[in-house]
């Protein structure tokens, strides 16, 4: 690992927004950092100074000021800035830096002719949908859900929404009726919001009969309006507003709703890949502070920026896209198939957009580098400085490939965090050059440790991936939860005290960080925990494997179980002895012998969720005789029927610990 691939100008603490920051401390604070690494050390350490710095750095509009920054540092149950009233929507259409003709928002997709929308016409559309919701006697804590997509009226609705002290909730179109009900049936909505369909690349998707289903499931609504979106002539569902009577004209002036730090903005959901979603809880002041520090600090976005993140409204990435104009960035919005017509349609967006950085998955990153493409020489990208990635752990051949083929100027920063504290807390920092295969940094603020098995920090070998002081984007807890106790359950039960947040992680001794996959997921091999993402890495990089999944199945006697590898081959190829014997010497001798599996087998597809991660947990299951029903909600799948093959291989096998070939 790493290879320099970027380092910093000698000029970045004059030119980024880390170095104002760093010129403010000094003058407002005496606080003097000789460099990142001292810096994030008193982040982590004096919480209290570091957070209220950013409040005050940012100048955050509040209603009352806090009467301190944080009681008990003891996780959980930590309260920030107690006393304080602020409003998320309110501090985002600030929008610092941006004039009232300036663009903020600026939405492609495959539906609809682009739609460019202002600061002034931003905040007119949030006080009229405001005004709508209000007619409809939504009020503070009362939830509205979105079914929708990434498209101007689901960011106008969450603002409008967050304004009212009322609580956001979205699903991706795509989300299939069960998987959509799983998840709001928890949190009773009050009204809906939702398309009549969308177009993936050129394929119309109609979703009248998802959302009269969804309907028909949720109780408590009390209204619904339609998005004629798929079809602009379409009229709403029987009984529905449409989107335009929502925001029809009022002369109300628009106003926030003072709410306290820790009140509900939004709900976020687990993959719910086993057992229903969990509905994570994110307040208005948490939010806030965090995407402050990371789009600025971290991702240097300011008001000269155009800022980019492919996603859907179902992954938290939209959420963290969508904080954009809080730092005066402008965001670009794109809905539909990123492989239509080609995998270079996103990167012709971005050089129409102008977009200067560009956000991503490595699982695309990836595809576009074994498609052979190279996206300088097909779209103009002067524009852009910036990439991002996340979703996934991005591979050092990943890195070069962007260096070699995006720009060689650029400052590419892999990412990792969650939803469920709705940010990244490894990512990049404009201070620190790009290894290649490195997560550069643990992020301000995020005291991130590697643990080791007696649960010890360890530097330079792998560990449980924990943070050991608490952050504001913590969640305010999960829904219908008045005791707290599948909060703690899923965060704090192994290490009390300390989050848990089930990867594998090894930090280096410069503070790099490389995460090699879920820790419960880990395949152990004779006493040797090797993570899945490098294992993939290795597999995928073959030309003829286009996908894969590899699953762990211990031994019961102690012995050294059985490593299973289940691959997607390229079209029109058969799994053979010969690309089985390429495969396990590409593993062996790129990782170690411990990594050559002991049966390899070709599938249709691997299951994913709806935000692309893949499934090991859930196979893993079924292949130990869990049914496919108990072992994965199929609604949380993109995929749902790859699962079948898995459990037709599971009852041909005589006994999970025996070597006979299936």
């Amino acid at each position: 690992m790493g290879d320099v691939l970027w380092t910093p100008p000698a000029d970045v603490r004059e030119r980024s927004r880390i170095g104002g920051y760093l010129r403010w401390l000094a003058e407002h604070r005496g606080l003097e950092f000789a460099d990142y690494d001292a810096l994030w050390q008193w982040s982590v350490t004096d919480l209290a100074a570091f957070w209220r710095s950013i409040w005050e750095f940012f100048e955050v509009v509040a209603h009352t000021p806090p009467t301190a920054t944080l009681t008990d540092p003891a996780m959980p149950g930590t309260r920030w800035f107690p006393g304080a009233t602020l409003n998320y929507a309110e501090n985002v259409l600030r929008m610092p830096g941006r004039g009232d003709d300036d663009p903020v928002v600026i939405a492609h997709g495959q539906t609809r002719p682009p739609v460019t929308l202002t600061a002034a016409e931003l905040r007119e559309q949030v006080r009229r949908v405001a005004a709508g919701l209000r007619r409809l006697g939504v009020g503070p804590g009362d939830r509205v859900a979105a079914y929708a997509p990434n498209i101007p009226e689901t960011y106008v609705l969450l603002l409008a929404t967050a304004s009212l002290g009322a609580i956001f909730s979205s699903c991706a179109p795509e989300f299939g009726t069960r998987s959509v009900t799983d998840r709001w049936q928890q949190i009773e909505p009050k009204v809906l919001v939702a398309v009549d369909g969308y177009r993936y690349g050129d394929k119309p998707v109609d979703r009248r009969g998802e959302v009269a289903a969804i309907r028909a499931a949720l109780p408590s609504l009390q209204h619904t309006v339609g998005i004629a979106y798929l079809d602009p002539a379409g009229v709403p569902p029987q009984g529905a507003l449409s989107w335009d009577e929502l925001a029809a004209g009022t002369d109300e002036p628009l106003a926030f709703t003072p709410v306290p730090f820790d009140h509900p903005l939004y709900v976020l959901y687990s993959s719910g890949t086993t057992g229903l979603p969990k509905p994570i809880v994110h307040g208005h002041g948490g939010i806030l502070l965090e995407h402050l520090k990371m789009l600025a600090l971290h991702h240097d976005l300011g008001p000269a920026d155009r800022f980019f993140w492919f996603t859907t409204t179902g992954w938290m990435m939209w959420n963290f896209l969508v904080s954009g104009p809080a730092v005066g960035a402008t965001i670009v919005l794109f809905d539909g198939n990123p492989g239509h017509p080609d995998l270079g349609a996103l990167w012709r967006l971005a050089a129409e957009t102008r977009t200067t950085y560009f956000g991503t998955s490595a699982p695309f990153l990836l595809a576009c580098r074994k498609a052979g493409l190279v996206p300088r020489e097909i779209a103009d990208l002067s524009a852009l400085r910036g990439v991002g990635s996340t979703g996934a752990p991005l591979p050092a051949e990943g890195f070069t490939w962007v260096y070699e083929n995006v720009g060689d100027r650029l400052q590419l920063q892999s990412l990792s965090g969650g939803t469920d504290v709705c940010t990244g807390f490894v990512g990049g920092v404009p201070l620190l050059p790009v290894h290649a295969g490195e997560i550069t940094c643990r992020a301000l603020g995020a005291k991130v440790e590697a643990r080791s098995a007696d649960g010890t920090p360890v530097i330079g070998e792998l560990g449980e991936l924990v943070i050991t002081a608490p952050m504001p984007s913590m969640p305010v807890g999960f829904w219908n939860d008045p005791d707290g106790v599948r909060y703690r359950e899923a965060y704090f039960e192994v290490y009390p005290g300390v989050w848990r947040h089930g990867d594998w992680i090894t930090i280096n001794e410069r503070g790099g960080c490389v995460i090699t996959g879920r820790s419960d997921a880990t395949l152990n091999r004779g006493g040797v925990r090797l993570g899945t993402a490098e294992f993939y890495s290795v597999v995928e990089g073959l030309d003829e494997v286009v996908d894969s999944v590899v699953v762990h199945l211990e031994d019961d006697q102690g012995g050294a179980g059985e490593l299973l590898l289940f691959v997607v081959l390229a079209e029109g190829l058969e799994l053979d002895d010969a690309l089985r014997k390429k495969i396990c010497r590409e593993l062996r001798t790129a990782l170690s012998p411990r990594h050559v599996p002991d049966e390899i087998h070709q599938v249709r597809a691997v299951p994913r969720t709806l935000s692309a991660k893949k499934l090991e947990v859930p196979v893993k299951k079924i292949l130990t005789g869990t049914p496919v029903d108990s072992a994965a909600a199929k609604g949380a799948l993109a995929n749902p029927e790859s699962l079948t093959a898995f459990a037709t291989f599971a009852q041909r096998r005589p006994h999970p610990n025996t070597h006979t070939p299936a």
